[in-house]
Order: structure tokens, then sequence, then C-alpha cells
């Protein structure tokens, strides 16, 4: 979810970064320079202190879009692939619409520091997006016109400590995800699905490992990679700077930005 803005905002704030807020209506800020609505955030709260919005902390963007339906918030700032999945025609929130964007980011894959999962994990990327597999498995979610070209990549493995290896080794990869609809999530027979669970199983079928989702506390994401207790960070994370210094990551692989969603005038 997510995820570039709330980690900006935890960075600023707790020198960590955050997918989740407090409970639904938790916080209820005021600024005295807003647009005199009130926005329900939780990937977006640095953004709405920036713009000097009124915000209510949610604990999900799922619940945000909740309280734009029950009147409770004027406006919502989620996840522009998000808002596709879960707004307009067809969907639970079919009066919702997605009007200003306000960020640009992009999305990568986190991995521990120094990891040569990285380079192996571009080299499926590049592999996969040559043949089509991405491309099909993107336009599942709808997520296909984010999706961004990938160049020619060769895996470099490490000549020690390889996690290709201690992951073969294992027979799985533990990929540390939450729920965030439409990269990570349950369908009916509570199965994990979404475009970035799809692509992690791509990945552990040329590994010839077994995939395993754990769902995380995002704040703690970079210790539960260092202590093994995860392989990867695979759910939609966005490639700051603070990212990019704590783990090795991929390249980016899809874009993303930050969108006001509102009831349909």
């Amino acid at each position: 979810m997510r995820r570039g803005l709330a980690l900006l905002l935890t960075a600023t704030l707790a020198l960590s970064m955050t997918a989740c807020g407090g409970s639904k209506g938790e916080g209820r800020q005021k600024s005295e320079k807003g647009d005199g609505m009130t926005y329900a955030v939780e990937a977006g709260e640095a953004v709405a202190k920036e713009k000097g919005f009124n915000y209510n902390s949610v604990s999900s963007q799922a619940d945000a879009l909740m309280e734009v339906k029950s009147g409770t918030s004027d406006a919502a700032i989620i996840d522009l692939l998000m808002a596709g999945a879960m707004i307009g025609e067809g969907t639970s929130y079919p009066d919702l619409v997605h009007t200003t964007e306000l960020t640009s980011e992009k999305y990568g894959v986190g991995c521990r520091k120094g990891s040569d999962l990285a380079s192996y994990i571009n080299s499926v990327f590049a592999e996969s997006y040559a043949d089509g597999s991405t491309q099909e498995i993107a336009k599942k979610y709808g997520v296909q016109d984010s999706l961004l070209e990938q160049e020619p990549c060769e895996f470099k493995q490490s000549d020690s400590d390889s996690d290709v290896d201690y992951i073969k080794s294992q027979g799985k990869m533990i990929v540390g995800i939450t729920e965030f609809e439409p990269m990570d999530y349950k369908d009916k027979d509570d199965k994990w699905i979404g475009f970035d669970a799809d692509m992690a199983r791509l990945v552990g079928e040329k590994l010839g490992v077994d995939v395993e989702f754990v769902v995380i506390d995002w704040d703690n994401k970079v210790m539960e990679l260092d202590s093994k207790k995860i392989d990867v960070v695979w759910n939609g994370m966005t490639l700051t700077d603070e990212v990019t210094k704590s783990m090795e990551c991929t390249n980016a692989y899809c874009n993303n930005a930050q969108v006001v969603v509102e009831r349909e005038k």
C-alpha cells in the first residue's frame, strides 16, 4: 500500500516506514491552510501534511474508501493501482472516482542488503518481460498500463554467502507482504493472489522452490529481512532513498501515484 508516502512520513518522523496507521478514524488532524475538505489517509499522510489538508488517519486504504462512502471523510488519498482495482463501475465503490494525482513513484522488490536474490529477480523480470509473461500476469489484475519495460539483465551470483543458494537449500522463498489489492490479496479460497504474488511465484518456479507468503509489520520489514524470517519484501514497495539504503532492491517494475478519491459529482 502503498507505500511511498507511508515510507516518507515515517522516515521523516520516526526513522522507519509504515504501511498501517491507527484504527479507523483514530487521528483527526486539522490545518489552518487546508482546502476545507477532510481526507481519509493511510499511505497519503505525508502528502496530506505537505498540502496542509485536514485528514483522518485510518488503518488501511480500504478503510479510507469506506470513510468516503460513509461520508465520514470528503475524500481519500490512496494508491492509483488500488484505485483502479477498487473504485468505479463493477466494483464495491461504483460511485467513487479518482481525481487529482498528487505524487508519482516507482515500485521495486526489497532483499537483504548485499543479497544476490535481487539480481536473480532482475533476471526473471527481464526474461518474463521479453517473453510477455509479465504482461499477461499484469492484465489479470489491470496493472498492465503501469508496467515499466525491463532491459536484458544477467544474474550475477555472489561468490560467498549467496542468498539464492540459501533459499534453494531451504526449499522455499518466504515473501513478506501486507494485504494490498491488486498486488497481494486473498481470493475466496483464502489463497494469496495479485500481480506481486503471481510474480513472486514465477521467481519461485524458476528457483525450483515453494513460495510462502507471510504478513509482516511494515515498520519492521528490514529487521524481518535481516533476521531471515523473510527472504524478500514484495508488496508494492516504493523505491525511496530510505528503502534503497537499507535493502538490496531490484530494478523498478511498476509506476504508481497517490491520487485523491471522491464521490462522483
